[in-house]
């Protein structure tokens, strides 16, 4: 019995070196084929919106695509189950972890109507396409070539996302009429008489020295017929479509659980979004609660400006003091230019992991946001600023929004996340609650880093936290239990010092994107938790240089495993 015992465990021994490296190496076999056929695909699941660059042929939309990607997810969650968790080191195990979320949540998107929704009022597929060039790098001759066959294969690819939006037409998920009102004029921009004034001639207006004189010829006359024949004529025919067939039948009731389905739809969002398992009334009830904190706060600063006035007063003089306004686009971009480059003076003393990349500021059209890079080192991370009605961009709010889309925030967590030693499949990944969290707990850093001197700029941090608190409330409220859009705006128009133009702009993003704006409040709410836990638990041997780079360091997350990771971390710091 004894030598059986042995001999049991001898052979345990020998085999287990070989098993452990089956196991490893089946597991990046498997990354490594998923990351392919992405790639075949041209279709990232959970990646910023924001990123889109076309390569060549552009993905494809229709039904056989669909049903493609899904039985390989199938096919790939099939082979994971192969996989034994408990065998891999620590490193492989957390990129299991998140794998093996994104393949389950990526199946379940399948079953729900999130593709009938290629636009919302903020964006569309059609504007992201238009876009893009500006956020592209031309160094060679293949880069105009792949451009070429992008514009080329653009009336198929635009095609597709029109059959989509009949589809959502002949189900009911369409978007509300008002919040929709006005949005051909996204597509009208592109209906130039002049191909040469198109932003997707852009690309054509100027070369690298290295592109021969003989090749500029060939690609400025191929680029101009493409946008002419080609661009031009499909998004006259996206707008004909969007006025005559999508708007006559827009939905008529706000909140999407007045559709059929809409109701588990939404859930689906909630989660998607979040990466929680919270329900609607859970949510309403933390903003409810968020928004009675803050207010304290903010009165508190009300008091210390001295003010001779209520709460609803001291907004409104927020809102028309023409000393809270920036007078051209340049002053704007300017004092957004000297926050950027002073805080990153500070980051050391915070941040013990930095990424290379750099980032720039420019004028935005759509309000502010953040674009990544394409991550291959050719092109810089940009934070655009809104500069189109300047009325919309207090200078109060701009340290704040400068945290949250530059540095500490979007930038530094983004850019880092690339430069990872990671599998690629992270690199690209973006959880809402992990990177949106992230953003707003960055805005309250600033605070620990010396910012928000000016009372009237600590208020306008307070505002925003608070505007990101009201959205838990509207936005359940408006898709969850029945409120209209007058009530929502009426409710943030009484709780934060957004203008009348930010609020209407922000309900409309709100009705037309379910969920998506819960994830802010919701993710930064988890980060400050885990802070805490991890101050109170360490006491003095609490590092917070060492605290944000185990938050970041990781790329972007679902929160239950960056709770996870966080609890280790802890654990090894004891």
């Amino acid at each position: 019995m004894k030598k059986n015992i042995i001999a049991a465990v001898f052979l345990c021994l020998t085999m287990a070196p070989n098993a452990l490296a089956n196991n490893t190496n089946d597991f990046h076999k498997l990354l490594n084929d998923h990351w392919e056929q992405a790639n075949q695909e041209k279709v990232f699941f959970r990646t910023d919106s924001d990123a889109f660059r076309m390569n060549g042929t552009l993905p494809e939309f229709n039904k056989t695509a669909r049903d493609r990607r899904a039985a390989f997810n199938d096919e790939i969650k099939q082979r994971l189950n192969h996989i034994e968790e408990r065998k891999l080191n620590t490193k492989d195990q957390i990129s299991y972890k998140i794998f093996k979320f994104e393949r389950q949540t990526e199946a379940d998107s399948y079953n729900q109507p999130g593709h009938l929704f290629p636009i919302t009022k903020l964006f569309g597929y059609h504007t992201y396409f238009a876009d893009a060039p500006a956020n592209m790098s031309f160094l060679k001759a293949r880069d105009y070539e792949d451009y070429l066959i992008s514009l080329a294969d653009f009336p198929r690819y635009n095609q597709e996302h029109i059959t989509l939006l009949q589809e959502a037409i002949s189900t009911g998920y369409t978007h509300y009429c008002k919040s929709m009102e006005g949005y051909e004029n996204s597509i009208r921009q592109q209906l130039v008489k002049d191909p040469k004034d198109s932003k997707l001639f852009g690309p054509f207006k100027s070369y690298p020295p290295q592109i021969t004189a003989k090749q500029q010829a060939r690609f400025t006359e191929q680029g101009l017929k493409l946008v002419a024949e080609k661009i031009i004529p499909e998004y006259q025919a996206f707008y004909d479509f969007y006025t005559k067939d999508y708007m006559p039948n827009c939905r008529k009731e706000v909140g999407i659980s007045s559709v059929k389905g809409g109701a588990e739809y939404y859930k689906s969002q909630i989660k998607f979004f979040t990466t929680t398992n919270m329900g609607p009334k859970e949510i309403h009830e933390l903003g409810l609660s968020e928004i009675k904190r803050i207010r304290g706060e903010m009165t508190t600063i009300i008091k210390k400006v001295g003010f001779k006035g209520n709460f609803k007063e001291f907004l409104t003089y927020l809102r028309t003091e023409p000393k809270f306004y920036a007078k051209s686009e340049h002053e704007l971009l300017a004092r957004a230019a000297l926050v950027a480059k002073t805080v990153e003076g500070e980051l050391p003393k915070f941040f013990g992991l930095l990424p290379r990349t750099p980032y720039n500021i420019k004028a935005g059209k759509r309000g502010a946001y953040y674009m990544p890079s394409s991550g291959d080192g050719t092109t810089s991370g940009t934070f655009f600023l809104g500069t189109k009605n300047l009325s919309a961009q207090p200078l109060y709010t701009l340290e704040a929004l400068t945290f949250h889309e530059g540095v500490p925030g979007h930038h530094l967590q983004t850019a880092l996340g690339m430069e990872l030693d990671i599998p690629e499949f992270r690199k690209t990944l973006y959880h809402a609650a992990f990177g949106e969290g992230w953003g707003l707990y960055s805005e309250r850093l600033g605070k620990d880093m010396g910012f928000y001197q000016d009372p009237y700029s600590d208020f306008g941090r307070l505002t925003y936290e608070t505007w990101r608190s009201c959205r838990l409330v509207v936005d359940t409220g408006m898709h969850a239990f029945g409120w209209s859009r007058d009530k929502a705006i009426s409710f943030m128009m009484d709780n934060t010092g957004l203008t009348i133009d930010e609020v209407e702009a922000e309900i409309d993003r709100y009705i037309t994107w379910p969920a998506q704006a819960l994830s802010y409040k919701i993710g930064e709410i988890k980060i400050r938790q885990l802070r805490k836990k991890a101050k109170d638990t360490l006491g003095e041997k609490f590092d917070l240089r060492a605290f944000h780079d185990t938050i970041i360091g990781n790329g972007s997350l679902p929160i239950a495993i960056l709770e996870e990771i966080v609890n280790e971390w802890i654990l090894s710091q004891k």
